[in-house]
C-alpha cells in the first residue's frame, strides 16, 4: 500500500505476517517505509504514522519527497545499463578465471555493493553502473572468489588477488562511492 502524504510524499507501507509491531525506514527510492503486521488497518496505519511524525523527522535521513520522481527515473536508467551490461561481464570472468555460478541477480541494495550466496547465487548491486569499470570488475572479481571461499580468509584475499593485483586500492577506492542512488 502507498500513502500519499503532504510532508513525506509517497510512503510504502508493507503488510508483513512476520512483524510483531510498526516499523520506519528508509527506502532505497528514498521514501518512508513502514513496516506493519499483516492484519493492520490502513486506518491505523495512517494513524500511527501521523502520530509519529515528530520521531520520523528526527531520526530517519529521509531525502526530499519532490526529488522522489527523479530518483525513480535514476534507477530506472541504472537498472537497464545494468541489465546490459553486469551479467555479461560477470559471465566474462568467470568463464575466463574457471568459476562456474548458478544465477545472477541485480539488485538495489544501499549498503552492499555486491554479494554471494551458498546456494551460488551472485548478487550485484546496479549502483556498480555509476563507478569507474575498474571497480565494477573488482566487485565482480570478489564475488566470484566467495564462491571458493565464503568468508574473507587470507585464501579468499589470496584467491582475489590472482585475478586482480590491485584490489588493495580498488577496495579502498570504492569506499568513496556510495552503493545507494
Amino acid at each position: 500500500m502507498i500513502i500519499n502524504d503532504k510532508e513525506f510524499g509517497e510512503v510504502i507501507v508493507r503488510k508483513s505476517p512476520l512483524a510483531r509491531g510498526v516499523r520506519f525506514s528508509v527506502s532505497t527510492s528514498g521514501r518512508l517505509a513502514m513496516s506493519v503486521p499483516k492484519y493492520t488497518s490502513d486506518f491505523l496505519a495512517k494513524r500511527f504514522l501521523n502520530s509519529n511524525r515528530e520521531i520520523i523527522r528526527n531520526k530517519l535521513p529521509l531525502k526530499d519527497p519532490s526529488e522522489q520522481k527523479a530518483r525513480d527515473y535514476q534507477k530506472k536508467v541504472l537498472m537497464k545499463k545494468a541489465r546490459e551490461y553486469l551479467p555479461y561481464r560477470l559471465e566474462y570472468y568467470a568463464t575466463l578465471y574457471g568459476y562456474s555460478y548458478d544465477k545472477c541477480r541485480l539488485t538495489h541494495a544501499n549498503t552492499r555493493w555486491g554479494s554471494c550466496s551458498s546456494n551460488r547465487t551472485i548478487s550485484l548491486n546496479i549502483g556498480l553502473m555509476k563507478v569507474p569499470e575498474v571497480l565494477r570488475d573488482y566487485v565482480i572479481l570478489h564475488e566470484l572468489a566467495h564462491l571458493n571461499h565464503m568468508d574473507h580468509s587470507k585464501a579468499f584475499w589470496s584467491e582475489v588477488g590472482k585475478h586482480d593485483k590491485n584490489y588493495k586500492l580498488h577496495e579502498k577506492r570504492l569506499k568513496m562511492f556510495n552503493p545507494g542512488v
